[in-house]
């Protein structure tokens, strides 16, 4: 098969840089650094084996969200004020870990566990538990609890901390694991609030999850009968994950030059903020993406939209036509999102 394929806008999650690779799972992440077109958001993928944990620690820059594709974990969260959560998440779910939140992500199920994460900053930064504890020294640790300096000679001194660490003995889940949790979202557990017969919609954003702040999430699924009508949003930036499918993206850039790249799962892209594009399925498969946004609550304008808002006369004009070669535009008071596909598929 092909290596990685890459463009301005786009590349391979999946066979992106390495963080970690080992019998405990494995991360792979596109930042600024793999793709440096992304701003105000990067991208991770992890595996974690069974017993397996992605080791205490907190991001001093970025709000995470995370969605789980397989497995069952308990994440474990020590937010501002000394607010404790600890609950699990399983396939089709989420979670959200507030930016300088101590969270853990331990794999308590029998299979492996897989997450895609998205972070509100183009290059993520990380402090381990085990590395700020290493900072300091045992007398230092010692006072914070009480104890002797030597309760912690036995501690090896590094200021990195180990990504991923592997549990001894079986998960410890807390009796109030599987109660409501402001930190975890069921999205494909939501019923669609865009549901049509070529492709839907489950949106994980702040109207319908109100711990999100800064960031947002869509679940797009796209039929070969579908396509995701060509818009932009006004206010925010996109990256996505292919999940499945295969797809055709199309973006128009400010020098008036276009782009067009084709994506297969496993695959990320990014559009900057207001640049126009469009998505459209290839082959005979639907697509289902994961769509991050910079925003908590992101909003588009479809090319619908656009022809709605002004008068013949005004489009004839736009368009260097007269009126009555102007196609027969509907009129739409409200964005359709995903439109059904009239036409075949096709550059032309």
């Amino acid at each position: 098969g092909e290596g990685p394929m890459n463009g301005k806008h786009y590349t391979s999650l999946t066979g992106g840089y390495s963080q970690h690779a080992s019998a405990l799972g494995a991360v792979t992440r596109v930042s600024v650094r793999e793709l440096p077109i992304l701003k105000g958001l990067s991208i991770k993928r992890l595996v974690l084996a069974p017993g397996s944990l992605r080791a205490p620690h907190w991001h001093a820059n970025a709000t995470e969200l995370s969605y789980c594709v397989r497995g069952e974990v308990l994440v474990s969260i020590v937010g501002n004020g000394s607010t404790f959560s600890a609950f699990r998440v399983t396939a089709g779910q989420m979670f959200v870990a507030e930016s300088g939140a101590l969270h853990a992500i331990e794999n308590i199920g029998e299979s492996e566990a897989e997450f895609i994460i998205g972070f509100r900053h183009e290059q993520p930064e990380d402090f381990a538990l085990q590395g700020a504890f290493g900072a300091m020294t045992d007398a230092v640790l010692g006072n914070a609890y009480g104890l002797p300096a030597s309760a912690f000679a036995a501690f090896p001194r590094t200021t990195e901390g180990a990504y991923l660490v592997g549990r001894k003995g079986p998960p410890v889940v807390p009796p109030t694991a599987d109660e409501g949790n402001p930190h975890r979202f069921d999205i494909e557990g939501e019923s669609a609030p865009i549901n049509l017969g070529y492709g839907s919609a489950k949106l994980a954003r702040s109207q319908f999850w109100p711990a999100l702040k800064d960031i947002a999430m869509y679940s797009l699924t796209v039929t070969p009968d579908g396509m995701r009508e060509p818009h932009w949003h006004p206010e925010t930036a996109e990256m996505g994950y292919v999940a499945a499918g295969r797809a055709r993206m199309t973006i128009l850039n400010p020098d008036a030059s276009t782009d067009t790249w084709d994506l297969a799962p496993g695959d990320v892209y990014f559009i900057p903020r207001a640049y126009p594009h469009h998505i459209e399925v290839l082959g005979g498969d639907e697509i289902r993406f994961l769509i991050f946004f910079d925003q908590p609550m992101p909003g588009d304008i479809g090319f619908r939209d656009s022809t709605t808002a002004f008068a013949d006369p005004v489009l004839a004009a736009t368009f260097g036509v007269t009126t009555a070669q102007l196609p027969a535009f509907p009129k739409t008071w409200a964005d359709p999102l995903i439109v059904p596909r009239v036409n075949p598929q096709g550059r032309g």
